[in-house]
C-alpha cells in the first residue's frame, strides 16, 4: 500500500504561508542554504519542474510519483502563469469551488478529498506527496502517514497554519531529525 507524507516548509510557530496567500518562497522560506543539497538529492520531485530544469536536477523521480494539492496552493504558481509546477508528478487539485482545472494534466477533484486518497493509496506507484494546503491537510489528517515538517528559522505570529480546521488531538511519533547550518530543521514523523 502506498503512503501519503504531508512534506511542507513551515516557520517556528507554526505557519506554511502569509495570510494573504502570497508565495511564500523567498518571503518566508530561504531557497538557499546546505537544506537544499538534501532536497536536491533526497526529494527531488518536490522542486517545481521549470526549477529542476534551470538547476540541472535529473529528472528522476525518488519516492513520490503523485501530488496532491489544494486550491490555494495551487493559485500561488497559477499567479505566476504556471498551470502545472510539477509535470513530472501525477497532479490531483482539490477544490469545490473550481469548475475545471486550468491544466489538462492537472486532475480536479470535487468530491470527497479521503475516499480518493484511499483509492489512490491502493493503487500500485511511489509515494503520494500532498503539498498542502492547510485545509486539505485537515481533511486528511486521518490519511496521513509520514509528517515531514522544514522548519525555517523564522516566526511570523499568524498566517496559514500546518493543519488549519478544529481541534482534533493526534498523536504522532518523531522518526528522525536533520539540522542544517542554514538553520532549518527537518523533522520527520509517522503516525503513531
Amino acid at each position: 500500500m502506498r503512503t501519503l507524507t504531508y512534506f511542507v516548509a513551515a516557520t517556528i510557530d507554526g505557519f506554511i504561508a502569509e495570510s494573504s496567500g502570497t508565495d511564500p518562497t523567498d518571503s518566508l522560506f530561504g531557497v538557499e542554504g546546505d537544506h537544499m543539497a538534501a532536497i536536491s538529492a533526497e526529494y527531488p520531485e518536490i522542486i517545481p519542474g521549470h526549477v529542476r530544469t534551470a538547476l540541472g536536477i535529473a529528472p528522476d523521480n525518488v519516492r513520490f510519483d503523485t501530488l496532491l494539492e489544494g486550491r490555494h496552493s495551487y493559485e500561488i504558481g497559477l499567479q505566476a502563469g504556471i498551470t502545472n509546477a510539477y509535470p513530472h508528478l501525477r497532479h490531483y487539485l482539490f477544490s469545490t469551488s473550481m469548475a475545471e482545472s486550468p491544466d489538462p494534466t492537472v486532475e480536479l477533484v470535487r468530491d470527497d478529498a479521503v475516499e480518493t486518497v484511499r483509492r489512490l493509496k491502493r493503487e500500485d506507484g511511489d509515494g503520494i506527496w500532498l503539498c498542502g494546503g492547510g485545509r486539505l491537510a485537515w481533511s486528511l489528517r486521518t490519511e496521513i502517514d509520514e509528517l515531514i515538517v522544514k522548519v525555517n528559522p523564522v516566526v511570523t505570529g499568524s498566517g496559514v497554519p500546518l493543519f488549519a480546521g478544529g481541534f482534533d488531538a493526534m498523536r504522532f511519533r518523531l522518526e528522525r531529525s536533520r539540522t542544517f547550518d542554514s538553520g532549518v530543521v527537518f523533522l520527520t514523523y509517522t503516525r503513531s
